[in-house]
């Protein structure tokens, strides 16, 4: 039974902007004694961002429920993927506070409308909408003129300039200018990778509340079309189906980008050094994986060129998933994939 409305906040931003990266610090901080929940919302259909979230989490991890809804935005079909997500985290978790994280094609009005709807009223109190941002993307007109990219810089409460420290001197000038045109707000910079650089006042800004009316929450949501075919899914636990190779591979595509992924069974051990040098020469929106590798499990973000490392603890299977603007030769990503592994006998 819920006692108490649950404070819950939505974190957006594009593809790769750093949304996994800020919620890991936020529940590194979190507040002693608390019970929080994540769900977090994947573009693409494999579903990786759970591993990376939970991957060497600092604090007690009993404290920290994540859920998982891959395979495109959770808002569409009526909502129904989203509803059935939140009321199963909340029923096992009871939190006391949740964390949405939408993907980054995703429509955050059509969530915020969700999470308004008369019946989460005494469940869920909604409070800070944050949206990050990288300000260097303001001048790449497939950003700039990206109606979801502008639909998270509409519904925040809070804006964050992530990736810093790789901007140049004007870029946060040039995301001020943009946002002064429509929006009157105010930007905070923060470097995501600098362990000092998360500010202390970001937790107590997560207790605000929003500064959106209902009306404010649900415009312009009639223009949204739903890709309901994409959700036609069991929520309950994965039923992995690997074929003869110990494979499995799914699709996606919508909001101008495509997605191809890839479950290997945990037989495929990966060469860690090949794979990485493979990665850096990419030319992908997105690249993230979660593999088993012959120097041990790896989680593998790359955007756009910028790559990072970290190490896992324990993963059931190897993932990996690509997103871009192009169409993706997944034939040839897969060959790739397979010379870059082996399979070991148990």
């Amino acid at each position: 039974m819920i006692i108490k409305p649950i404070a819950t906040n939505v974190i957006t931003g594009f593809l790769g902007v750093g949304k996994t990266t800020l919620i890991k610090r936020l529940l590194a901080n979190k507040p002693q004694g608390e019970k929080w929940a994540v769900l977090v919302n994947e573009f693409g259909e494999i579903g990786i961002d759970a591993a990376l979230l939970g991957g060497n989490q600092s604090g007690d991890s009993s404290e920290v429920e994540i859920r998982e809804v891959a395979g495109g935005c959770m808002c569409c079909a009526a909502g129904v993927p989203m509803q059935v997500a939140i009321n199963q985290l909340i029923a096992k978790a009871k939190p006391d506070r949740l964390l949405i994280e939408p993907t980054g094609l995703g429509h955050p009005r059509e969530v915020l409308k969700v999470l308004s709807e008369p019946h989460y009223q005494n469940v869920i109190k909604l409070k800070s909408t944050l949206c990050l941002v990288d300000a260097r993307k303001v001048s790449d007109s497939r950003y700039r003129e990206h109606e979801i990219f502008n639909q998270q810089l509409d519904v925040a409460d809070i804006i964050l300039a992530t990736k810093s420290d790789l901007y140049s001197d004007n870029s946060l000038t040039e995301l001020a200018s943009y946002l002064a045109t429509t929006l009157e707000t105010s930007i905070v910079p923060v470097s995501l990778n600098d362990s000092n650089s998360l500010p202390e006042r970001l937790l107590l800004q997560l207790d605000k509340p929003t500064a959106r009316k209902p009306s404010q929450l649900v415009k312009k949501a009639s223009a949204l079309t739903p890709r309901t075919s994409v959700f036609e899914v069991d929520f309950q636990a994965d039923q992995l189906e690997f074929d003869e190779r110990g494979l499995i591979s799914k699709r996606n595509a919508g909001e101008g980008a495509n997605s191809c992924g890839w479950i290997f069974d945990p037989s495929y051990e990966f060469n860690f050094d090949e794979l990485l040098s493979w990665v850096k020469s990419l030319n992908l929106l997105r690249f993230k994986a979660v593999v088993i590798t012959d120097e041990g499990i790896a989680g593998i973000n790359c955007i756009e060129g910028e790559l990072s490392v970290v190490e896992l603890d324990d993963v059931m299977d190897s993932r990996v998933e690509l997103i871009s603007l192009d169409k993706i030769a997944a034939a040839e990503i897969e060959a790739k994939l397979l010379s870059l592994s082996i399979r070991l006998s148990f």
